[in-house]
């Protein structure tokens, strides 16, 4: 399925890598959920997956029937219910994600300042931006250089 660089995008992040077993069972809700996503009774052309164990990411492409805020709500219900079926928080704007090498770590945001602060976390180091919300901005201001994610404007102090 290819999706316009206008499509829209929603990520949700977990404080906790999902197990193999929690990670199949999410992807089977997924696909069943946006199998039959509808927005005003039109089926939205969408998909939904899990990256690096830790996002779980919608996509919408608009060009044949708009997310309404009802069928946005339905997506953000599934979610909740990942919440409380797997224990884990994926609507804490506060946890922030980087890259050690391939590996993927997730820390609250006073850690996070002090890696900054200790520099382990570098103008290179590679940050997530959660806030995209386009596909175009996803496939490249999603994965990016600290230096040139929102996070510089936020921290520029500590480093």
């Amino acid at each position: 399925m290819s999706f316009s660089p206008q499509s829209k995008v929603w990520i949700y992040q977990s404080d906790r890598e999902f197990t193999n077993p929690e990670m199949a069972a999410i992807r089977q809700q997924l696909d069943d959920f946006t199998s039959q996503w509808k927005a005003h009774g039109h089926q939205l052309q969408a998909k939904a997956e899990i990256l690096y164990n830790y996002f779980i990411v919608f996509i919408v492409d608009e060009a044949t029937a708009g997310a309404t805020g009802c069928s946005i709500d339905a997506s953000v219900r599934i979610v909740k219910g990942f919440e409380q079926e797997f224990n884990v928080d994926l609507f804490n704007r506060f946890n922030m994600a980087y890259k050690v090498g391939d590996k993927l770590v997730v820390v609250n945001k006073e850690d996070f300042e002090t890696l900054i602060s200790i520099k382990k976390i570098t103008p290179e180091s590679i940050v997530f931006n959660n806030l995209v919300q386009t596909f175009a901005d996803f496939e490249t201001k999603w994965e990016v250089p600290f230096k040139d994610s929102w996070h510089n404007k936020v921290f520029a102090d500590l480093l």
